[in-house]
Parts: structure tokens; sequence; C-alpha cells
């Protein structure tokens, strides 16, 4: 019992880093109708920044420094995406330039960080452990769950109950109605995918004293963003929530009971699902009228 539940809560926490990596990939491919390869370098970035800030774990104010710098730099290579992949509007050639962009990113981050494995610390007031149902975990990692909680609640609110959600969701059912009401529809589509970057590289931040920052890990956590928005379904705050805890779930508890088959089980969790559910478990009304 003892280690399911602590590979339950790992579970918990790795879906909570996904959800906020996955999210954005979902509401700009869902929502705007663009493939963005690069949403994993722009992770591995605010993992870096994590790196060259705040890898002792001594200073807390240095690792919200890291998070903060983390959303600014995820925002602006979002908005330079946004424009880049603008005057691209099939998904090939959205997939060759952002692969491109990738790969440029994570070549430029290699030279100056190495190729080594880096180790990040969790912040000093948090970095201990304490008793849940009588198992030892560590605090940090119930903060990350909270966090993905807490996020959840916020984006959907902005999304789906909000003006600024209803502009958003507007925008994309009919742009050229809503341009023709004097919105720049530009500005409200950059901004998604500004802020969907930003998210994705705070992930990277908050990821750092779980996961770590090396080479290659930006592909493996975008084959786990794109899994977690296939099966939550695109365009979906909710299907991304619920398809992060899934995957999160399932790769803790694979590799705490069948470690040799955990990659495996990923996969075959989404093929059941598209099995069961092409369109995946919650997309978004948009994608099921689609």
């Amino acid at each position: 019992m003892a280690t399911y539940l602590v590979s339950v809560l790992n579970g918990l926490a790795m879906g909570a880093l996904l959800f906020a990596i996955a999210l954005g990939l979902s509401l700009v491919f869902g929502m705007m109708d663009v493939l963005n390869l690069a949403h994993g370098a722009v992770y591995l970035v605010g993992a870096y920044i994590a790196v060259a800030l705040a890898a002792d774990g001594a200073s807390p104010a240095a690792f919200v420094l890291a998070v903060l710098l983390a959303g600014v730099a995820g925002a602006v290579l979002g908005g330079l995406l946004a424009g880049l992949t603008r005057a691209t509007p099939h998904h090939l050639d959205q997939a060759l330039l952002t692969l491109g962009v990738s790969l440029v990113v994570a070549e430029t981050l290699s030279a100056v960080f190495g190729n080594d494995v880096h180790s990040i610390a969790a912040p000093a007031p948090v970095a201990g452990s304490v008793t849940v149902f009588g198992e030892t975990y560590p605090v940090y990692r119930l903060l990350v769950i909270a966090f993905g909680l807490v996020l959840a609640a916020g984006v959907y609110v902005l999304v789906e109950r909000s003006p600024l959600g209803s502009l958003i969701r507007a925008t994309v059912a009919d742009r050229g109605m809503v341009s023709a009401l004097g919105v720049n529809t530009g500005r409200v589509l950059v901004g998604v995918f500004a802020a969907g970057a930003g998210l994705a590289a705070v992930g990277g931040v908050l990821a750092g004293p779980i996961l770590g920052a090396q080479p290659g890990l930006d592909e493996k956590v975008l084959l786990l963003a794109l899994v977690v928005v296939v099966i939550g379904g695109l365009g979906s705050v909710r299907g991304a929530l619920l398809g992060a805890v899934l995957i999160g779930q399932v790769q803790a508890l694979g590799t705490a009971l069948l470690p040799e088959y955990a990659s495996f089980l990923i996969f075959a969790a989404m093929g059941l699902v598209l099995l069961l559910r092409p369109a995946g478990l919650l997309p978004a009304r948009a994608a099921v009228h689609a």
C-alpha cells in the first residue's frame, strides 16, 4: 500500500506538471489550429533558467525569479512563434518550421549549458518531507499538485466563464465577424499563443526539482504533452486536466509496478482512448461539431 500511495501522489504531481505544459499546446492547436512542435523547447528554456538561477535551492527568491523570468521568456518565444506560423497555414509547414526552431533552441542551450544532466534542488523552505497517511512525502511535490489544481480552476474560469474567454472562443469560431466588430483578432491569437508558451516555460522551472534539465528532455516532454492533448481532446481545459492526470498515473504506477512496460502503457492508454473516443475524452465543443 505504501508503494501505491507514493506512486499515486507522484502521478498527481506529474499530472499537474503535464497539465501546465500541455494546456498551451492544446489551446493553440485546438483553438488556433497551429501545430507547435517547439513547445518542448520552450519548456527546456524554463528548465535551464532554473539551472542558471536556482539550481542550489538555497534562495526561494531566486526560484521565484526563475519562474517569473521563464514566464516572460516563454511568452516572448510564443509571440515570435505565433508571428512565424501565421504565414504558414498548413500543418506540415507549421510542423517543419516549429521543429526547426526547436532544434535551434535545443542546440543553443546545449552549447551554453553543456550536455550534462543538471539537477535542481527544491527551494529550501519546501525541501523537506511531511507525513501523508503514515508515509513520508516531499513537500515540494505536494505544492506542485496544489499548483496544478489552482491553475486548472483559474484557466477554466478564464476561458469558459470570463468576457476574455468569450472573446477568445468567438475569435476562434468566426474570426471575420469578430474583426468586423473592431477587435484586433491577431492580438488575441498571439496572446493565447504567448500565454501557452509562458505556461510551458514555467512548467520547466517547476519540474526542475523533479526532472532536472538535460538535452533531449524537450523531446520527451513534447511527446507526453501530445499524448495528453490527444487523450483529453483538442482545445479543452478539462480534457487537458483529465488527460494529464491519467497519463501521470499511468506513468507513475507503471514505473512502480511494471517498469519494463511503463512506456508501452502510456501509448496503450492513448490507443484505448482513441478506440473508444476518437475525439478525446473531453474535447472542446467546436472540436466535437467539427
